[in-house]
């Protein structure tokens, strides 16, 4: 795809909604203080419109990666350099942070769940967000409750890598997208209320019922070549209906096709600056898996308000996401094109 685009800026805005959505909670105050949520009657908050925005890009982008990939291995061997690195050096990070704000009523090194932290964040599915005695007396006891989303982002990458073997044919990989985006919104939208209160829903309602459609239109639209579509009319289109949907409330019955759509136009259609703020690096990812413990440790030491919070958090949080993308997921990004096979035999000769 062309590089000319705004979906650098698109990440980066949404990183920020993030940090500025937690912001309340993790002060003691509630979402529905935000304006947004206020004068859309409860519908919207800024983190999910951020996460939202996050799997729908993801969907399209992550598509148009598995066409291009030869081989399985080389797919998941960019997925891996994209999450695990970064991954790593925060949960790294954050255990060297742990004695300074530690107050548990056995020593630190004696607690087990201090060892078992880095581990089972790093494995995705053994998510681990609190270690007792750290930041126990904060509004909200978690320690980077951002982490969730990973999982279920690269749960996405896997079940999407099943149509590799038959990528190249178009009807088929369009038909198998297309059935599975209905069947996800027949489920949302007409059988999520009525077992809401079942084990199965309750588990991945949310999770992978909403964020999982978003991934999934994304997708459709990259299979049906919607990076062709840069029409400013049907932006301003799907603009305004948008905001008839929420003015009669029924935006969470349209949102998984809407809001793609919406999304996706904003970042095909060339705009000055925005279309080159992928100059100074994407800083999405850094932001959003920093800010959360900046967030936790600024409340700790200093008993910030929500938007004093808010305003030294997003700062810390885009130096922190510029240092994450320039120092490693940019060096590790660097190794995409190299497949593991090769990489193997190239340590082989240099240790011999």
């Amino acid at each position: 795809m062309n590089r000319n685009n705004n979906f650098d800026f698109l990440r980066f805005l949404f990183a920020i909604f993030v940090v500025l959505s937690h912001s309340y909670p993790l002060s003691g105050s509630s979402e529905t203080y935000q304006w947004i949520y206020q004068i859309t009657n409860g519908q919207i908050v800024l983190a999910r419109i951020g996460l939202g925005g996050f799997f729908i890009i993801s969907g399209f982008f992550i598509f148009k990666s598995l066409k291009r990939s030869k081989s399985l291995s080389i797919y998941f061997w960019k997925r891996f350099l994209r999450l695990f690195p970064a991954l790593f050096v925060v949960l790294l990070l954050t255990v060297l942070l742990l004695p300074f704000v530690y107050e548990g009523g056995v020593s630190l090194y004696e607690n087990p769940e201090v060892y078992t932290y880095l581990p089972n964040n790093l494995s995705l599915y053994g998510f681990q967000s609190i270690i007792q005695g750290v930041f126990d007396n904060n509004p909200y006891h978690s320690i980077n409750g951002s982490l969730w989303t990973i999982r279920y982002e690269f749960s996405l990458y896997v079940a999407l890598s099943l149509l590799f073997f038959v990528k190249n044919n178009y009807k088929l990989v369009r038909g198998v997208l297309f059935l599975t985006l209905v069947f996800l919104l027949v489920i949302y939208n007409f059988l999520l209320g009525r077992f809401a209160g079942s084990s199965i829903f309750g588990m991945l309602g949310y999770e992978i019922l909403d964020l999982g459609t978003f991934f999934v239109c994304g997708s459709v639209l990259a299979a049906f070549n919607f990076e062709r579509v840069k029409s400013p009319l049907l932006l301003v289109l799907s603009v305004l209906t948008l905001i008839g949907a929420l003015h009669f409330e029924v935006y969470h019955s349209v949102k998984h096709i809407l809001l793609p759509v919406v999304i996706l136009l904003l970042g095909q259609i060339p705009l000055p600056f925005f279309s080159t703020f992928g100059k100074i690096g994407d800083m999405s990812y850094g932001i959003y898996i920093y800010s959360f413990p900046v967030q936790q440790t600024l409340v700790y030491f200093f008993k910030l308000g929500t938007y004093e919070l808010m305003f030294w958090s997003v700062i810390i949080s885009i130096v922190l996401g510029f240092c994450s993308w320039h120092l490693i997921e940019k060096k590790a990004l660097s190794y995409k094109n190299v497949s593991i096979s090769k990489s193997k035999i190239e340590l082989k000769k240099k240790l011999t």
